[in-house]
């Protein structure tokens, strides 16, 4: 018997006579000011359903949200916190007042179900493309091609080389990320996660490849943290560092410029340290990807010896790799993005053995409700399966 199935036995079958006991993705947890009545967080996911000229979220959005208000704790898809942010199609926004009127429907929603749901805050930089700018070129921390791929109105584009943030500029994109938590605040969020992953602004200032600057912001590894210190400090002038989370993924490889090389991991190593002094809620850190020649346990031994606080992990966890990694105590809780996509109620499908339902991609982007809101619970899919057996779908 394999150590996964030891665990998960060990917490779905007790002694004659004894309580049952919890399996560790359903026992309650505590990160920062967030008090989750279960450990399974879903994940931030792109799905570009604010096909709106204001980019702000419709009604669809309440209900996709909602219907999955019994996860531990909602993380919402990266919003833009400015236009200069924006670098994806029909991605919405929390930068206008129509925005934040959206957000606020949602999170009435999401609060009315019972749910918990934070505001992750992102910013696309030299990933993205000057269709989305009105032809001007977007900018990052050097005037250095990223080499990434951005969604346009007329379709996928390869990035171009960016325009170097001026000192002005950067001290304004740190504003807009404040007032971006003032308008989270304002629309009912329970706290807000800064997007500190893959391939966006804040790795891009994280990346020796693509921050060569020689001022505060670049020329070392603790200069080239500054620029999210500086915007953890301004988001937390609104909330308080208890309810801001930050999402990380030092193992990240893709193109030329994200290696993690031994030395990029030593300097997230070191950021981890530094983090660990801020009191945030948590940091939800990303694993290395299959077959990547390092493995998730691997990988969340090595956060947990530099970092104090909560840990949500996250990347191809399963709901027994997931209750094996809590039970290892190297994650605090696990987030789960493309099982939720198809399994509204992934939190009940863990909790009673149903199956999970396949997800189908070709929807992952195409507006409207199918594929995003249309997925039947665990129950009705059943009755949906009995049905066809019995020849009546469709009567």
């Amino acid at each position: 018997m394999s150590a996964t199935k030891e665990i998960l036995m060990s917490h779905q079958t007790p002694a004659p006579g004894a309580q049952p006991l919890l399996q560790p993705l359903l026992q309650p947890v505590r990160l920062g000011a967030l008090k989750l009545p279960n450990r399974v967080v879903m994940a931030p996911m792109t799905r570009s359903r604010a096909d709106n000229e204001e980019l702000a979220p419709t009604d669809l959005h309440a209900t996709y949200y909602t219907q999955r208000a019994d996860t531990g704790l909602i993380i919402s898809e990266g919003t833009w916190v400015s236009t200069d942010a924006i670098g994806f199609i029909n991605v919405p926004g929390i930068y206008t007042d129509a925005q934040t009127a959206g957000w606020t429907k949602v999170t009435e929603a999401v609060h009315s179900a019972g749910g918990r749901i934070v505001s992750q805050l992102g910013h696309a930089g030299a990933a993205s493309h000057p269709d989305h700018h009105g032809g001007r070129l977007p900018a990052g921390p050097s005037a250095i091609n990223p080499h990434e791929m951005s969604y346009t109105p007329d379709g996928p584009k390869d990035s171009l080389t960016p325009r170097a943030l001026s000192v002005a500029e950067i001290a304004t994109t740190i504003d807009s990320y404040r007032q971006a938590a003032v308008n989270a605040l304002r629309a009912g969020f329970d706290g807000l996660e800064i997007h500190a992953q893959i391939s966006h602004l804040v790795a891009q200032f994280l990346n020796p490849r693509l921050n060569q600057r020689t001022d505060a912001y670049g020329g070392s590894s603790a200069k080239r943290a500054q620029f999210l210190l500086d915007v953890v400090d301004a988001v937390g002038s609104v909330w308080g560092s208890d309810h801001i989370g930050i999402k990380l993924s030092p193992y990240w490889k893709h193109g030329p410029a994200f290696t993690a090389d031994a030395e990029v991991l030593a300097e997230y190593d070191q950021l981890l340290k530094r983090l660990s002094d801020s009191d945030l809620a948590y940091l939800h850190l990303l694993g290395p990807e299959p077959d990547s020649g390092t493995d998730a346990l691997t990988a969340f031994t090595r956060y947990r010896a530099h970092y104090q606080g909560a840990v949500i992990a996250n990347l191809g966890f399963t709901q027994a790799s997931g209750n094996e990694i809590l039970e290892r105590q190297l994650a605090d809780a696990v987030s789960f993005g493309a099982p939720f996509i198809a399994n509204p109620d992934l939190v009940d499908r863990f909790t009673h053995g149903h199956p999970l339902a396949s997800d189908n991609r070709d929807t992952h982007f195409a507006g409207g409700a199918e594929g995003y809101t249309d997925y039947p619970t665990a129950p009705a899919a059943l009755e949906l399966m009995e049905g066809r057996g019995r020849g009546i779908v469709g009567r």
